[in-house]
């Protein structure tokens, strides 16, 4: 264990939060109409884990109410992006899937971020960036952990 002064961990969370906002503006200027960042990360969520989620599984994992996320979900399915279905586990509850329109927006999404991402490699070390990542994924994964 270190004697690390507290202000360390506070500079080093200042710095992701500014990126995640600065990063966040990017993401949101290449979104469709009527489309925020929350309903991109959902839709990366379900990629990522694997679609058929309860909301209730999903606002945990989102740390967020379960009024939140279902706001979210139903911004999502007006767009045809998710659907919901009856859980088979429990007929009281719901679990989400990606619809192939969210697919491919996910996908689309991405491509439309290549100019930004290609700009950005030309005046930032690419380099750099594949050094960190696994220090951020292990801080990540320290912090899901720690959550609960």
């Amino acid at each position: 264990m270190h004697d690390t002064d507290p202000s360390v961990f506070f500079e080093v969370f200042n710095e992701i939060g500014i990126i995640e906002q600065l990063s966040r503006a990017i993401l949101e200027a290449r979104l469709p109409h009527g489309l925020i960042a929350p309903h991109f990360s959902v839709l990366n969520h379900l990629i990522r884990v694997s679609d058929g989620r309860t909301p209730m599984e999903m606002a945990r994992a989102f740390q967020v109410p379960k009024t939140s996320m279902t706001h979210t979900l139903k911004g999502l399915e007006a767009h045809g992006l998710v659907e919901t279905r009856p859980n088979p586990e429990d007929g009281r509850s719901k679990r989400v899937w990606l619809t192939q329109a969210g697919r491919d927006l996910r996908a689309e999404v991405i491509a439309a971020l290549g100019p930004d991402f290609a700009k950005l490699a030309q005046e930032f070390d690419v380099a750099r960036l594949v050094e960190i990542r696994p220090v951020l994924s292990d801080l990540r994964a320290y912090l899901d952990a720690a959550r609960d």
